[in-house]
């Protein structure tokens, strides 16, 4: 049962001849050094925060109900306290992951990071196999000479791993090669399709957003939306009409010419529907709304002379003409869609993201061999069809020099390695770098469903380099070996040195800008002559 507040009484006894202090340790392993609420109540914060998602307000009524009040922001101490324990045990638990690693064979480092704006990079990295967080760090750029030391300390603290996969940053492949020469090294698929569909036809793509906003078609459209569907609620006419075309799921042709100008207005609204979830390059949803005006012109003009004299069709007729009727976009939409379909050929030979899948972000690729692959992609890069695309354009002979430039950190074959018992057994690593992206989205939707706001730049600078080790504790072997011998989390962190959680709470202080009343006083528009009076006032003093 929750009890609420508790008082100690501590018998403090000091030494006269040798001024030793002697104190009670029992309160220090009840009530972490500068908090006034348990370890119980800080282990229940941070993992109500980590890994139930729930925000601060949440929180702070589940603890109240308990009879623990403390406030919002106590709350927030509470948790980056909670990382801080967190890191601690980590650390000491090195050797014993370490050793966790060797029983499989060895491990396969995944590193990924993340920003928001101007915020640092908040850098992690992942053995593949054990599904463990291994360490993390914050630096303010992805440039080699700051990854460097990063994985010097992961080599030093767990060995050497077999293989290591991550993205294509020309700052941690010089760090790879610099501090791993020699082991394999691969990068992630989805992030080479995706950087190479960029440069293929990334200008086309912006050329054809920029035309279409021109255009202002979108707002144009929602115009006759709104209007008709005002007109639909007032006139049974049209909404019989438009009930009956939805019973029919569109299989009649006998619909009035205004409920057809609504039904293809949304339609086209619509357009991001047909998306996959991938992303530019792989979804192209200004050239898919493009597609669907066209679609839908083609269907206004083949209607009989009557229907075209509807205001509204006259009215569509006349949004839909400004973007097909623009010679030059028309020019830009027929390149850009040579490049995209040479650009899904080459997809759906890596099997990855490919046009009618339906995992989004989360799609690791198709579970097949790397030979398969391989020799997929070797026929494609040695093709008729490419040789020719090379020599008409020079964005194909980008693409196609891409290919061989990370030619061999594209084909990963399995790796034999030997388990801490002598077994040999064959280890596959991951063509993707999903792994730690996923948890990255997964961190960020938390924070922002948390912050309520889109923007995690103030988020990333506040946060603690360690936070992603809360992915661990849903790791039992983890959770096991940082524990140590202990039952729970709160008699662990009963543990660590006071003196090792005060230093890194101490490094967690964010030296923030300018206080309201600060502010207020600085940007007074008198304020020199008001320093002046006040130095006059100290001079008498």
């Amino acid at each position: 049962m929750e009890i609420g507040r508790v008082r100690f009484h501590e018998t403090i006894k000091h030494c006269d001849s040798c001024h030793a202090i002697y104190r009670c340790d029992e309160p220090r392993k009840l009530v972490p050094h500068g908090c006034r609420c348990g370890f119980n109540v800080l282990v229940d914060v941070g993992l109500a925060l980590f890994v139930e998602c729930k925000n601060e307000k949440q929180i702070q009524a589940d603890l109240k109900s308990r009879n623990i009040l403390i406030s919002i922001r106590q709350v927030g101490y509470l948790a980056k306290k909670f990382i801080v324990y967190l890191a601690l045990s980590h650390k000491e638990s090195r050797s014993k992951i370490k050793d966790l690693l060797s029983l499989r064979g060895g491990y396969i480092l995944h590193l990924d990071g993340t920003c928001e704006g101007d915020s640092p990079h908040l850098m992690s990295a992942l053995d593949e196999i054990a599904q463990i967080v291994l360490d993390n760090i914050k630096i303010p750029s992805e440039k080699a000479d700051k990854i460097i030391p990063f994985l010097r300390r992961i080599k030093d603290c767990y060995g050497i791993p077999f293989a290591l996969v991550h993205d294509m940053g020309p700052g941690i492949l010089s760090a790879v090669k610099e501090v791993f020469p020699g082991i394999a090294d691969y990068i992630c698929h989805y992030h080479f399709l995706r950087d190479i569909g960029k440069d293929l036809f990334g200008i086309e793509y912006a050329r054809i957003r920029s035309e279409l906003s021109k255009y202002s078609i979108r707002p144009s459209l929602g115009k006759i939306v709104k209007s008709l569907e005002e007109k639909i609620e007032t006139q049974p006419e049209l909404s019989k009409s438009l009930d009956c075309y939805l019973k029919e799921e569109g299989k009649t042709a006998n619909v009035l010419p205004r409920v057809l100008a609504y039904i293809l207005s949304k339609w086209i609204l619509d357009a991001n529907s047909e998306l996959n979830g991938y992303g530019f390059p792989f979804d192209r949803s200004h050239l898919v709304f493009y597609k669907r005006l066209k679609t839908a012109r083609s269907i206004v003009e083949n209607l009989s002379t009557k229907k075209k004299k509807d205001g509204y069709i006259i009215k569509l007729n006349r949004v839909l003409g400004q973007a097909i009727n623009d010679s030059n976009l028309k020019t830009t939409v027929g390149r850009m869609e040579e490049k995209v379909q040479i650009f899904d050929q080459l997809r759906d030979m890596m099997r990855i993201a490919v046009a009618d899948g339906k995992k989004g972000l989360n799609d690791d690729g198709e579970n097949v061999d790397m030979k398969t692959i391989k020799e997929a992609v070797t026929i494609f890069r040695n093709s008729d069809k490419i040789k020719a695309a090379v020599e008409s354009n020079v964005d194909y002979k980008k693409m196609v020099k891409q290919i061989d430039k990370y030619w061999e950190k594209l084909f990963a074959d399995p790796i034999m390695v030997t388990t801490a018992n002598g077994e040999k057994i064959l280890v596959q690593p991951q063509r993707t770098n999903n792994i730690l992206e996923r948890f990255f989205r997964d961190l960020k939707r938390m924070y922002r469903s948390k912050a309520g706001t889109q923007s995690l730049n103030k988020v990333i600078k506040a946060m603690l380099a360690d936070t992603p080790l809360v992915k661990n504790l849903s790791n039992p072997q983890y959770v096991e070996i940082i524990l140590n011998g202990h039952n729970t989390l709160e008699d662990r962190f009963a543990e660590i040195d006071e003196k090792l959680v005060r230093q890194e709470m101490k490094k967690s202080v964010v030296h923030r800008g300018l206080s309201a009343r600060m502010r207020k006083v600085l940007r007074k528009p008198n304020l020199p002559s008001l320093l002046a009076k006040t130095s006059k006032a100290v001079a008498t003093l």
